[in-house]
């Protein structure tokens, strides 16, 4: 399989997905604790990135052997099977090899750290295969949006922060004569999860956006996702909250003061962000507007780590 099939097969331009908030949990992980541990973060890159790209390319290959309707822009040019005509063989080898890539160096981090590590990539694991695979994937539901939010907005934030502080700091999970004892700095955790809140609802506008595109082929092809429950007009009204709620959690952040001032320069790509609203609001498309989610997404969080990541320099000096 060539290169270029197979950054299509993995679809390597939505790995900022899961790449944004890695960088994000690292970020604030060296601004509120001052630590950083590099090898740590080399394992969980490698890992993470691995994962993220074998559960693309398992729901490519899912939605190839289980397409009803196999014609159309959805399914010719986006399906990267289809569209390089590639042997189910090799795309299963990828699949193969990126899973063991992911386990392996999940394992080694898990080795190095502790059990919470283990708990927390058991689970983020499980959800990533039965997202896309099983009788009825998650992708194929109205809990997309949620699982997607929350695993890879909170969940790899958390992460990303706890491998590099002391346990004590987040929380720990240890074995202690048969019994497991689960210690948690509840208002440490909870910070996390607040400023977890822009990327969870990005990344779940990110799917809400692929959903409210393909309502029409959706329920062509029996995939029961949230628009098709609740209809196009109002998920585009959710569509529109969950942006703006993203900016309130900005806001409320400062007041706290766990977000320095400079984090207030990130309001400002609130002008983009709405001017992209409303081009997909008012046409979406997936060939047309859908990439202004990710755009928003991008900007949002970037600019996130920009501002932290600046902080970070000038305490520092």
């Amino acid at each position: 399989m060539g290169i270029k099939p197979f950054l299509k097969l993995v679809e390597i331009q939505t790995k900022v997905a899961s790449m944004i908030p890695f960088l994000i949990g690292t970020v604030y992980a060296l601004f509120r604790f001052q630590q950083f541990d590099a090898y740590h973060f080399v394992l969980m890159l490698a890992s993470l990135l691995s994962f993220d790209m074998a559960t693309t390319a398992i729901n490519n290959y899912y939605d190839y052997k289980k397409a009803i309707k196999t014609h159309g822009f959805g399914y010719e040019f986006h399906n990267a099977i289809v569209h390089y005509k590639l042997k189910e063989r090799a795309v299963v080898a990828v699949i193969v090899i990126l899973l063991l890539t992911a386990f392996s160096t999940g394992i080694a981090l898990f080795l190095d750290t502790g059990l919470l590590i283990l708990l927390l990539g058991g689970m983020s694991f499980a959800v990533g295969i039965l997202y896309s695979f099983g009788p009825i994937p998650i992708s194929r539901m109205p809990l997309g949006e949620l699982f997607s939010g929350l695993f890879m907005g909170f969940v790899i934030i958390f992460i990303s922060t706890w491998i590099h502080v002391d346990e004590s700091q987040l929380a720990s999970l240890v074995l202690d004569g048969g019994m497991v004892l689960l210690q948690v700095n509840l208002l440490e955790v909870i910070l996390v999860f607040l400023i977890s809140v822009p990327a969870i609802l990005g990344i779940a506008n990110i799917m809400l956006a692929n959903n409210i595109c393909d309502v029409e082929d959706d329920i062509e092809n029996k995939r029961y996702t949230l628009p098709v429950y609740i209809g196009r007009p109002n998920s585009i009204i959710l569509f529109r909250i969950m942006y703006y709620l993203a900016y309130v959690d900005l806001i409320v952040l400062l007041f706290l003061k766990v977000n320095p001032i400079i984090l207030l320069l990130v309001l400002l790509t609130i002008i983009p962000v709405h001017k992209n609203i409303k081009k997909f609001t008012a046409n979406p498309s997936k060939e047309m507007t859908f990439a202004n989610s990710v755009q928003n997404f991008v900007m949002m969080n970037m600019a996130r780590i920009i501002a932290l990541g600046t902080a970070v320099l000038l305490t520092g000096l």
